[in-house]
């Protein structure tokens, strides 16, 4: 019994008023009862006080007597201390200790419950019953703690959270942003304050920069760095205005989410249409588009005008195999959000969020209540294609409902021209049962030229006298296969302006024998929803016999009834072949009205024909006018409702998201709602109730916020990285614990800041890299540095680098002058076509023009490579790919060598040069150098490169030229 100490206040005060309204002995005996009443009223509140004071005194005695001196100010395993609410509020690695209020959702009580395998304390003893119960009820009761209010405890909690962030070096990157001062430096050796920090760390380290590059080197290295492509002139400015730097650009944000464009496992098979986030990255990256913004639209491009951009929520793989096991479709699902969590984590935040899906981070402060927590935020978000809808899509939807009705009624028209259905000599007991095989084919035989069209898949109209019905019942005996389906059952009122008054909108109720468990697209309400096709059907839970019912708002007058397996054509199985249509107009009286008996024998693959019949010359000129009239409003009807359709993930509101005993998706354990990380500050939480989109949404918006130390960190690192091959943090998705520490701390902020500063634009950060005196250094190494900083960490020259696969694919398609330069769309394959179910990735063995298109718009399968440039440490889109390995291999050179590409290539590169250059072979070497180094050959390159074109052809020394490691290293 919990009384506060106001309700014992009052009694108290109203008994001693009572006393003192009168002479308190000479009291008659009514008044006397009144203060016995109100006395008795005090004792039992200060008793129950006092009791509950007791619990909580007791619960509190037991956590400091068995877990202080473990969790206390000497020692804190765990980083834990129980010694002051504020610090159990805190918590160590696990997070927070306590959740006052929720002994269920406390760790600590979980602990010393001992419900945790793992997790069990005191570790020494089990606490009897009692103490477990005492300190259950003292967490219950709100943890009161002497002298402290939880209000101000929690404020508390936060102070010391921010403390603790500010004296951890392992937690630097947790910590605000801000521009530190830059560092001072000689004016003439700096363009930009990024040189006067690096300058400022050579000095530290006793080292000095290098010379600036040579003009051809540093405008070479411009376009292969920023456009992956060779060229001899235009600068900075100018390469960032390149639509080719969205393109260079994006391949690397493409690694960084695992972009591929199948869905892996044992099947991979295609993702067709995929591709429409890769060209949404290009464009942003091209226009600019604030870093914010960019974050915002990946995770609820929805919500916000570009649903491309969800593409980036369900970029990784996907197994499509299911199965009824619930074992194994609970993993599925759990590895799909795993997935999620770990690239938001990795991509925006540098943190690898991942690690704490089984247990609490052994490195980092992230809690695996921290990872169920950003997992809440994606918990609707589901595998699978959507429509991408054009700006104009409500209006043409409009029309498409306009069109819809006129179809209608043309259709209610053209149903005149069928004949009714027949039910003389059936029974549903007959159907239900079959009759004997004798009759049967007499029947089957009497049927084959007359009688009613067969059933179709797509549709099939039953008509009938009209009769007053409020229930209509469709009874299903026989399937084409396994269990039936049914996309829609529409009931149509008699008269000229007939509607189907089926539909749950008029208030039509609908109901069924069974339906299929767990699956959302089969479901009874799909029977009346309007909605046509497989994915709005009706699938019963067991074979037939099986029946579905429409109970209508009222009883009125109907004449024709309207099923299909599937309006939209695409499948044919589980077609209803056996049936019978009743009609009720109370449920006790039901009046058979169409079977199946009176139809020609279906024939499977047999091309559908219309039913319908005329007669007289003045029919079929009326019928022929009708069919053209349904065929142009159905031409109508599709081009209006007919959007691209992409691979960007499909929504629903998630139930409740449970923290997983290690991991295991069998077994839940207390709900978690929707949060951020809680050492990345600002906080981050939301309502469980919050719709599904708005999830995201506060996702997005806390991900972009300026607050959020470690977005822009994380984003100016990665560009930093493309520029120099290796970031301030050499580890870029890992600014944790164990990833590495920055080289150049205060560089790193500066930069940081200004990102911010410039409205989080890409551009101008790129530009201040590209114009710093840093990196225009010439890259020749120095004994004396490469003894000092063999790694150039410190970059006192610019780090040279082979290129990756794709800056050299494009740079021998531009040098041969057959690059193609179209943009965006579909991707080229270079892998022969095949639809076997597990899909075979052969390799093409000759190319086209179609395959001369850049590399980034090359089909990308997941765990499959380009068979002549993929064993240039290209990722695979297994995983995500923050940084690329360099590695030099045999099979490197022998693809480089002798690969049925760049024999091509090198042939096409010779064409051009005898085009270019005429007759005279010093000019044709003087040309192929210029189109593969950008400069002229010296005496010894021109005398070796005429022995070898006399030796064995032009087209040998271009293949030389593009294997020279001048051509494939950027210096």
């Amino acid at each position: 019994m919990n009384v506060s100490l106001e309700v014992i206040w009052y009694s108290g005060a109203l008994a001693w008023s009572l006393m003192r309204s009168g002479d308190f002995i000479n009291m008659d005996f009514t008044r006397w009862g009144e203060v016995r009443c109100v006395l008795s009223i005090t004792l039992a509140a200060c008793l129950a006080a006092s009791s509950a004071t007791a619990e909580s005194s007791a619960g509190r005695e037991i956590l400091e007597a068995n877990c202080v001196k473990c969790h206390g100010p000497n020692t804190q395993k765990s980083g834990l201390r129980l010694d002051s609410l504020a610090n159990a509020l805190l918590g160590g690695k696990g997070g927070p200790a306590l959740a006052p209020g929720q002994p269920d959702d406390s760790p600590l009580v979980r602990a010393v419950k001992y419900e945790d395998d793992v997790l069990r304390m005191p570790p020494s003893r089990k606490l009897s019953d009692a103490e477990v119960a005492a300190l259950e009820a003292w967490v219950r009761a709100g943890a009161p703690w002497p002298g402290a209010t939880l209000e101000a405890t929690r404020a508390e909690a936060d102070l010391l959270l921010e403390k603790r962030i500010a004296s951890d070096e392992k937690l630097w990157a947790l910590r605000p942003v801000l521009q530190p001062a830059v560092p001072p430096a000689d004016a003439a050796q700096c363009a930009n304050a990024t040189d006067a920090f690096v300058l400022a760390k050579l000095a530290a380290k006793g080292l000095a920069s290098s010379l600036p590059a040579d003009r051809r080197t540093l405008i070479r290295r411009l376009y292969l760095d920023v456009l992956g492509l060779s060229a001899y002139e235009k600068l900075v400015d100018g390469v960032l205005a390149s639509p080719h730097y969205g393109e260079r650009w994006a391949r690397h944000w493409l690694d960084v989410v695992r972009f591929a464009e199948t869905n892996g496992f044992e099947t991979n098979t295609p993702r067709n249409n995929a591709w429409p986030y890769r060209d949404y990255v290009i464009q942003s990256l091209n226009e600019d588009k604030p870093y914010t913004q960019f974050i915002r639209e990946q995770l609820a491009g929805d919500a916000l005008g570009m649903d491309a951009a969800t593409g980036f929520l369900v970029g990784g793989p996907w197994d499509e195999v299911k199965s009824p096991d619930i074992v194994l479709t609970k993993n599925q699902r759990d590895a799909e959000l795993h997935d999620m969590v770990s690239t938001i984590g990795s991509a925006f935040l540098g943190l690898t969020v991942g690690c704490a899906k089984c247990h609490n981070h052994k490195f980092d402060p992230i809690s695996m209540r921290d990872y169920y927590g950003l997992r809440a935020m994606v918990e609707g978000v589901e595998h699978g294609e959507r429509e991408l809808r054009p700006p104009d899509a409500e209006e043409r939807l409009a029309k498409a409902k306009i069109a819809e009705g006129e179809l209608a009624q043309i259709e209610r028209k053209l149903a005149q021209f069928l004949p009714e259905a027949g039910v003389d000599g059936v029974t549903v007991a007959v159907l239900a049962v079959g009759k004997d095989e004798k009759d049967q084919k007499d029947v089957k035989d009497g049927r084959s030229t007359a009688g009613r069209a067969a059933v179709q898949a797509e549709k099939n109209v039953e008509r009938f006298p009209a009769l007053k019905a409020r229930y209509v019942r469709f009874t299903i005996f026989a399937t084409s296969d396994i269990e039936p389906c049914i996309d829609e059952l529409e009931v149509w009122n008699a008269g000229d302006s007939a509607e189907n008054v089926a539909l749950a909108e008029r208030g039509a109720k609908a109901s069924a024998s069974s339906e299929i468990a767990d699956n959302e697209k089969h479901k009874t309400v799909h029977l009346n929803d309007g909605n046509y096709g497989n994915d709005h059907s009706w699938i019963p839970a067991k074979p037939v016999p099986a029946w579905v019912e429409i109970e209508l708002r009222e009883a009125q007058f109907i004449d024709t009834i309207v099923w299909g397996r599937d309006r939209e054509g695409k499948f044919k199985d589980r077609l209803p072949l056996r049936y019978a249509l009743e009609v009720a107009e109370s449920p006790a009286k039901w009046q058979l009205v169409a079977t199946s008996w009176d139809r020609r024998p279906y024939e499977k693959d047999t091309k559908s024909a219309d039913p319908y019949t005329a007669s007289t010359l003045e029919q079929k000129n009326a019928l022929e006018q009708l069919l053209k009239q349904r065929d142009d409003a159905q031409a109508r009807i599709k081009d209006l409702t007919s959007f691209p359709r992409i691979y960007a993930g499909r929504f629903k509101q998630p139930e409740a998201t449970h923290l997983l005993y290690r991991g295991d998706p069998m077994q839940e354990r207390q709900a978690v709602a929707p949060a951020g990380p809680r050492y990345v500050r600002p906080a981050l939480a939301v309502d469980p109730a919050t719709p599904e989109g708005e999830r995201r949404k506060s996702l997005g918006d806390w991900l972009a916020s300026e607050q959020n130390p470690l977005t822009a960190r994380v984003l100016v690192n990665r560009i930093w990285q493309h520029h120099f091959g290796r970031g301030i943090v050499a580890t870029p998705s890992d600014f944790g614990a164990m990833g590495a520490r920055p080289t150049h701390p205060e560089l790193l902020d500066w930069l940081a800041a200004e990102f911010m500063a410039n409205g989080w634009h890409m551009k101008p950060i790129h530009r201040l890299i590209l114009l710093s005196n840093t990196y225009r250094q010439s890259s020749a190494p120095r004994a004396e540095c490469l003894a000092a900083d063999a790694n150039c960490e410190w970059l006192w020259r610019f780090p040279p680098r082979r290129l990756e696969a794709e800056p050299i694919r494009d740079s021998i398609l531009a040098v041969s002058g057959v690059l193609d330069p179209r943009m965006g769309g579909p991707g080229y394959h270079v892998f022969e076509p095949n639809d076997n179910y597990v899909r075979v990735y052969t390799p093409k063995t000759a190319f086209a023009a179609d395959e001369w298109r850049r590399m980034v718009y090359q089909y990308k399968p997941r765990s499959q490579q380009d068979v002549t440039f993929g064993i240039f440490d290209c990722p695979d889109g297994g995983q995500t790919a923050p940084r690329r390995n360099t590695s030099t291999t045999p099979l490197q050179a022998l693809n480089l060598l002798n690969s049925p590409f760049m024999l091509q290539q090198s042939e096409l590169f010779a064409h051009r040069v005898k085009q270019e250059a005429g007759d005279d072979l010093d000019t044709k070497i003087q040309r192929a150098f210029a189109l593969a180094f950008s400069r002229v050959p010296d005496a010894v390159e021109l005398h070796a490169s005429n022995q070898l074109i006399q030796d064995h052809g032009l087209s040998v020394l271009c293949r030389a030229l593009y294997n020279a490691s001048e051509f494939l290293y950027l210096n």
